[in-house]
């Protein structure tokens, strides 16, 4: 017998003998009967066995979270029993037979509490994911890229994926490096993004790429913040900063309505960033009336950002978003230092969802915005040969977008961390609680990537 999901359980097939395969939710026993809610991710229906029927014990035996296919007869539920809150809750299913496919042991944790440790979820996530709450944020979530995907496509992109073994360019924040078995004493780096694939992509002649990406930051983690990340990545040529705008108000309207039937009124606000900080002190304004409401939605584009910005740290200038951004000429020309930039960053309640920018595709411009930044020759060939060489072959001017899908989805279903819209987070120290990563490598294992750990007490030798 084919199974039937229990969303399709309805009085419409009543006296139909049916096959459905789940969860046990809940036990009742009650007199001669016993009632099992049993759960698919469709829904939640009835089933009840008699005391007449040779598997009564196999029903007393189960455990909630145990894994069962039952077969039964739909039928009405008695009118006083009607449950009104579930679409099924007008019929039972009346068991024939129960097949345990797998028993569950006691639960570390009651599923049902909304108030568990965290880190108790995380440990046993694969159970957190049974609860209602977080099965509907990652549906949600997978709503949402469905709705991306289509109205890129219905844009003309083409979708393709970039490498995760990637060039370390410790310009931005720390990588997560992965050391090379093949080459001794050379190492790859996981992508924070795919910023100049994308870009090479363009030289490629391809005009309209995006991507679902990984990324990784090896930072301080704070609730909108994880080591791996997912970014809705952009890309296209021959077109200017009003393009890429049009595009993402497109989408983002089309995301509202169809995931909160909210119609948001577009053009958005633009603010120029020195507007921004002296008016809201913030390049992240918030404009929300009321700041504590999560249905009201305030978007605005920051735009005309600084091209550069003095780094006491590092004692030079940096690249406010990256270098590879197209500053005003006019103004880099007369003085780099006060220079703006070709960049808008997307904000939505005081957040930033997304940043880009219309890149530098002359490789001259590039070289000199590298060397303005402290890149001498021998460095830029050693980081950015293969992006200035590209640059060289007829590169068309381009620019993008980037979202951070996360941080995004979190808004949308006002929840307070992105740990709640990610299947397998990792949490505050960066750590995975459920497989106890980052482990330790045997030493077999190390010999092999010709690594060597030295202890903290061990001097680290000088080059």
């Amino acid at each position: 017998m084919e199974r039937t999901h229990i969303g399709e359980i309805n009085e419409k097939i009543k006296d139909k003998k049916i096959k459905i395969e789940g969860w046990v939710d809940i036990i009742r026993e009650h007199g001669k009967l016993i009632f099992l809610d049993i759960r698919d991710l469709t829904g939640i229906v009835q089933c009840v066995i008699t005391s007449k029927n040779e598997q009564i014990t196999l029903a007393k035996s189960l455990t909630k979270e145990s894994c069962i296919s039952i077969e039964g007869v739909v039928g009405l539920r008695p009118e006083k029993t009607v449950n009104p809150n579930i679409p099924t809750g007008k019929v039972e299913l009346k068991i024939e037979n129960i097949n345990v496919l797998n028993y569950c042991s006691a639960l570390p944790f009651d599923l049902e509490n909304q108030e568990t440790n965290e880190e108790i979820r995380l440990q046993y996530r694969y159970l957190d994911l049974r609860r209602k709450q977080m099965q509907n944020n990652l549906i949600i979530r997978s709503k949402i890229i469905r709705i991306i995907r289509d109205c890129l496509y219905g844009e003309g992109f083409n979708e393709f994926e970039t490498p995760l073994l990637a060039k370390s360019t410790p310009e931005g924040a720390r990588d997560y490096v992965v050391p090379s078995r093949t080459q001794s004493g050379k190492f790859f780096a996981l992508p924070q993004s795919p910023q100049l694939f994308k870009q090479l992509l363009m030289v490629a002649g391809f005009e309209k790429y995006f991507q679902i990406a990984k990324c990784m930051r090896d930072e301080d983690l704070r609730s909108d913040r994880q080591p791996e990340f997912t970014q809705l990545d952009v890309e296209m040529s021959f077109i200017e900063q009003d393009d890429i705008i049009k595009l993402t108000e497109k989408i983002l309207k089309k995301i509202w309505k169809e995931i909160l039937n909210i119609d948001i009124k577009t053009p958005f606000q633009r603010i120029t960033y020195d507007e921004a900080m002296s008016k809201y002190k913030s390049d992240r304004p918030d404009l929300r009336k009321n700041k504590e409401d999560k249905k009201e939605f305030a978007f605005c584009w920051v735009v005309d950002f600084p091209a550069f910005e003095y780094s006491e740290e590092h004692k030079k200038y940096v690249a406010t978003h990256h270098p590879f951004t197209m500053p005003n000429m006019e103004e880099f020309e007369k003085n780099p230092a006060n220079a703006k930039s070709k960049a808008y960053d997307i904000v939505l309640n005081g957040v930033e969802i997304g940043g880009g920018s219309i890149r530098i595709h002359n490789p001259e411009i590039q070289q000199k915005v590298f060397r303005f930044l402290g890149i001498n020759e021998k460095e830029q060939k050693e980081k950015f040969g293969f992006l200035l060489d590209a640059l060289k072959f007829g590169a068309p001017p381009h620019g993008g977008i980037a979202w951070g899908l996360d941080r995004l989805i979190q808004i949308i279903l006002g929840v307070d961390s992105i740990r709640e819209v990610i299947a397998f987070p990792k949490n505050k120290e960066a750590k995975d609680l459920m497989l106890e990563a980052p482990s330790k490598l045997s030493e077999k294992q190390l010999k092999e990537v010709h690594i060597k750990l030295i202890s903290k007490k061990e001097k680290i030798p000088e080059k």
